[in-house]
């Protein structure tokens, strides 16, 4: 045991907490039964352009960008020179698959809804000619919006192993364009409402998808991450945006896209609350594809990270969720209301107000390793008219600023939040922040302890006394990522039996206690210092109960590796490959990959997908 654990032992209170750590053994030694625990062959650090993965396990390729959903009578081919039409693309596979889950259909899981996000688009590639030659238009902002979103698609696997099954009553495509209902505190309140819906509790779509959750009740959680990019509107427009706006990014003339030319919706000059209505968590019911999805208001509004979920001693529902940026927060929902159980449709129609109310909170980390939960409620701990938060309403869609004031811990890229199935440990990914201890940017703290932060790590806690509802726990770093050999990289891991990696993003526990880690360091920076021998991004198993963690699949070229779920049988792990190729820092975009179609930069378009492996033996994953 480290030095580190035993502190957090003892910060972590007593009894319960060594109870949950043996829990963990136990968990390890249950797995030890079916087969060695990480006894896979580990994968070296490596810059090749493909998937390596354990001799001991296959992978087969599903539903790569482009593939038709299922919807039936309305399944588009994949065009390979991105002739497909903006309504074509509504019902095909999106770009750049990011978080995942599996729904089981049957009991022994070999059918099931594969539910995925699609995050955001590379023009280059989406179009026939791009938008740097060709320009924007109107058709060109319908398909990009078309190409983010959530897929749900239905797979079975048979003695051919995993296949969609197509046509499908249950395929869905949600897309930026998908209309939506807006529920909970700040639904219907002024800075909500718009010329299009003047109600303000309704919008169109959902994008910038990235991490996600799922209820107790069986429905999904997507996450919009940085739909600020999508707002813009003329530069001269900027001189008029106000701190919240400069916050949250939504500054006209700093926008990644020209949606703001063809879609008024998006210029910041003509409807500056359409912003408001991004930034959630949007509950999806996957087994009804008819069912409107909403936008979780009460679970605050920010570049939305993770939304884990997991049941309070008292039955409450317990949300967990970062903001993916530097210098934000980490935060957690408590729902006023016990968790109705089951997972069928009586089910989720009991528990479809549960996410609307609640109690928003706010981490603070302090350097002896205890932490708090900062309560964001309006009227309490500063945040009122005076503040500026002219009501609760104004606290969630401002939570940044909320958290400012009460005095949350500003962290290093909060992203992936996962709990240890036995022990309610919870752990999050704290990307990187290479501005930390810059001019003017704050500087290092217990929580946060490298400057220049440039390859991230993992954080964890135990709520006191167990219980998801508390608002105190004991944290501690479960590891500092980098090269331990390079120096003034202040890596360190749980065990000396630990494979190094950088930029930890993606993160998953599976039923049996393993931790799935997954990377994503820049394409432009893979391969160059300070990440020269961490090679292309990866994903890592880990061990918390000894501290061993061992790298089990290194992707394509300019990739990151993200999304991941082990189905209930604990036999097939789905894992998505996102961006291959990320287009070059040389000003050309040009793509360093053409994986899964082709072999050599430039033979095809590269592809995001997802993979299934499985042992070969039919084993469990991570064996």
């Amino acid at each position: 045991m480290t030095l580190d654990r035993r502190q957090f032992l003892l910060r972590s209170g007593s009894a319960a907490a060594v109870v949950a750590l043996f829990g963990q053994g136990c968990a390890s030694s249950g797995l030890a039964a079916q087969g060695k625990v990480l006894g896979f062959t580990g994968v070296p650090a490596s810059l090749h352009d493909g998937v390596t993965i354990p001799p001991e396990y296959e992978w087969q390729l599903l539903y790569p960008w482009g593939t038709p959903t299922g919807v039936a009578g309305r399944m588009p081919a994949f065009a390979a020179d991105a002739g497909n039409s903006a309504d074509d693309q509504a019902l095909q596979a999106g770009m750049h698959h990011d978080g995942m889950h599996f729904f089981p259909l049957d009991g022994a899981g070999e059918r099931g809804l594969l539910v995925m996000n699609h995050e955001y688009t590379d023009e280059q590639l989406l179009h026939v000619d791009g938008v740097k030659a060709g320009g924007w238009s109107a058709e060109k902002v319908r398909k990009s919006l078309h190409a983010m979103g959530v897929s749900v698609i239905e797979i079975r696997r048979g003695p051919e192993g995993w296949r969609q099954v197509l046509p499908s009553p249950f395929a869905r495509r949600v897309h930026g364009r998908t209309p939506m209902r807006i529920s909970g505190p700040a639904a219907g309140t002024p800075r909500m409402r718009t010329a299009a819906n003047p109600a303000g509790d309704a919008v169109l779509g959902t994008f910038a998808n990235c991490a996600m959750g799922v209820t107790p009740w069986g429905t999904y959680l997507t996450c919009e991450e940085n739909f600020h990019g999508y707002f813009g509107g003329p530069k001269e427009a900027a001189r008029a945006a106000t701190p919240a706006q400069r916050r949250y990014g939504t500054v006209a003339g700093s926008q990644w896209v020209e949606y703001w030319r063809f879609d008024e919706r998006f210029d910041l000059s003509r409807h500056p609350n359409e912003p408001h209505r991004f930034g959630w968590v949007v509950e999806i019911d996957p087994f009804d594809p008819a069912a409107t999805p909403v936008k979780r208001t009460a679970l605050g509004r920010k570049r939305q990270e993770s939304a884990t979920c997991t049941v309070a001693k008292d039955g409450r529902l317990v949300v967990y969720m970062g903001d993916d940026s530097r210098f934000e927060y980490i935060y957690k929902f408590v729902s006023r209301d016990k968790v109705h159980p089951g997972t069928d449709a009586a089910a989720r129609a009991a528990n479809s107000h549960l996410l609307d109310e609640g109690t928003l909170y706010v981490a603070r980390y302090d350097a002896d390793g205890r932490g708090s939960w900062l309560p964001l409620v309006h009227g309490r701990d500063g945040l009122d008219a005076a503040a500026g938060f002219a009501d609760q309403a104004d606290v969630l869609i401002h939570a940044r600023l909320a958290g400012d004031i009460v005095g949350g811990t500003k962290m290093d890229r909060p992203e992936w939040i996962a709990v240890h199935p036995q022990s309610g440990e919870v752990y999050v990914t704290l990307t990187n922040n290479s501005q930390r201890g810059d001019a003017g940017k704050p500087g290092t703290d217990a929580a946060n302890p490298r400057a220049n932060n440039f390859f991230g790590g993992i954080l964890r806690w135990r709520e006191d006394g167990g219980d998801a509802a508390a608002t105190g726990f004991g944290w501690n770093h479960f590891a500092l990522a980098g090269d331990p050999a390079q120096a003034g990289s202040g890596a360190r891991y749980p065990s000396a039996e630990a494979d190094m990696f950088g930029a930890p993003d993606g993160l998953h526990f599976d039923r049996g206690g393993l931790l799935w880690i997954q990377t994503d360091m820049s394409g432009q920076a893979i391969g160059k210092p300070p990440y020269t021998s961490l090679g292309n991004n990866q994903m890592l198993c880990a061990d918390p109960a000894s501290g061993r963690i061992k790298r089990f699949l290194t992707g394509p070229n300019g990739c990151e590796i993200t999304g991941c779920v082990v189905t209930p049988d604990r036999r097939t792990l789905f894992v998505n490959i996102q961006h291959p190729g990320e287009a070059r820092d040389d000003g050309d975009g040009g793509h360093n990959s053409a994986w899964p179609d082709g072999t050599a930069p430039g033979q095809a378009r590269p592809r995001s997908a997802t993979l299934a492996i499985r042992r070969r033996d039919g084993g469990i994953v991570g064996t």
